[in-house]
């Protein structure tokens, strides 16, 4: 997901046993666009006609919690994991 919005990550406590991370973040960066993800579905492109006033707020919100969301997941994930490395 480019957005970022669907954090993709793995938990195995396996690899705790082994001395590694058992948190991998899968996820790229977020990147611009989160707003137009959100457009895309029907729940949230109907709040700016139902509630035009509240709509923004709530979206720059969602979009603040997103990207604090995912620089916490990549804080648990430690230095640039395997698969965040692969193909960049």
């Amino acid at each position: 997901m480019e957005t970022g919005y669907w954090s993709l990550y793995r938990y195995n406590p396996l690899l705790k046993d082994e001395g590694k991370n058992p948190f991998t973040l899968d996820s790229k960066e977020p990147k611009e666009g989160f707003r137009e993800f959100l457009m895309g579905e029907v729940r949230y492109s109907s709040l700016t006609r139902t509630f035009p006033d509240h709509a923004e707020t709530l979206f720059q919100k969602a979009e603040k919690d997103m990207k604090a969301r995912y620089e916490t997941y990549k804080a648990m994930a430690g230095p640039r994991s395997k698969s965040q490395t692969k193909g960049e």
